[in-house]
């Protein structure tokens, strides 16, 4: 892996390397830490969290970043290289999973602010309305699962340690109905909501 470039590393990223003297460091980073199977440590860390961020980008490469929140398990790793999780009601612009559509390539952030620790998965993700796991979703729309290409770990010397007051009250659960965005009651939307939009019903 001391190639101009490889399967971790383009050209780009490689002549940073050698400018700071931190190839070998890469190698052995990627070497020792990437992979393509999820552990038993990296599932449960997964499945913990109440959050992630999600990296798409179109079918030009304009980039495009999310985060996405739900109950702790609402993403779950659901083989050695997979894991699912769903899409929910939001504001209706589509852009992370409209980009997925079109250009695959994913990129996923999983932090933990109370303990610092992170845990990047890069791959290549589909989208379903059909998929098995949404009924045991409350609430979920569609799925989306990502097939993992990387695997692995960051240093989390610089994450800022945070402690969860309190969990949204818009995320979905068994036997509530989340109330509706305050955004939504907003006259200037009032016309183009969605049909079935609960902010309809409740204006």
């Amino acid at each position: 892996m001391n190639d101009e470039t490889s399967p971790a590393y383009h050209a780009g990223m490689r002549a940073l390397q050698d400018r700071f003297d931190t190839r070998r460091l890469a190698d052995r980073l990627d070497e020792k830490l990437a992979r393509q199977v999820f552990s038993d440590e990296d599932r449960a860390f997964i499945e913990s969290r109440p959050l992630f961020f999600l990296s798409t980008a179109d079918a030009d490469g304009q980039p495009d970043c999310s985060y996405k929140g739900g109950a702790p398990g609402f993403v779950r790793v659901t083989g050695d290289g997979e894991l699912a999780f769903p899409h929910y009601d939001g504001n209706g612009m589509f852009r992370s999973l409209g980009n997925l559509l079109v250009n695959p390539a994913v990129a996923l952030l999983f932090i933990d602010f109370e303990r610092p620790n992170r845990l990047r998965v890069n791959g290549r993700a589909s989208i379903a309305d059909d998929d098995p796991l949404r009924a045991s979703f409350v609430g979920a729309q569609l799925i989306v699962r990502v097939r993992a290409e990387r695997i692995f770990p960051n240093c989390p010397r610089y994450i800022h340690r945070m402690t969860t007051v309190e969990p949204s009250p818009y995320v979905p659960r068994a036997g509530t109905t989340p109330p509706v965005p305050k955004w939504k009651r907003f006259d200037e939307f009032a016309d183009v909501l969605a049909r079935d939009d609960p902010a309809r019903r409740d204006r």
